[in-house]
């Protein structure tokens, strides 16, 4: 849950006095975090990799969000943040999908 919740919290108000340096640290530890997820269900179960494709356009849309000005910057972390979730999402649904694990049991 925790990468999903990071990249949410600047839209909640909750940075500190809108520190960049901050909200920057935040996103690279859900960038990490999402990562590790992400290769632990696709090297356990189901080898696509376009959920990493959503995590990283995310976080890329997320660190870019200056580039479109302040007055997008909500609706650019919207989108950014979705991204992300999405991701893990997809992770969740190819694992739980995963024909070869039934097997297994």
């Amino acid at each position: 849950m925790l990468p999903v919740i990071l990249p949410l919290l600047p839209l909640l108000g909750l940075t500190a006095s809108h520190n960049h340096a901050f909200e920057r640290i935040v996103l690279l530890i859900t960038m990490v975090l999402g990562f590790i997820t992400l290769f632990i269900g696709f090297h356990r179960y189901h080898r696509k990799l376009y959920p990493f494709y959503s995590l990283f356009l995310g976080g890329f849309i997320y660190w870019q969000k200056d580039v479109w000005g302040h007055e997008y910057e909500h609706a650019v972390l919207m989108v950014g943040a979705t991204l992300v979730v999405l991701a893990h999402i997809m992770n969740m649904r190819l694992c739980n999908s995963c024909n070869s694990c039934e097997d297994d049991h």
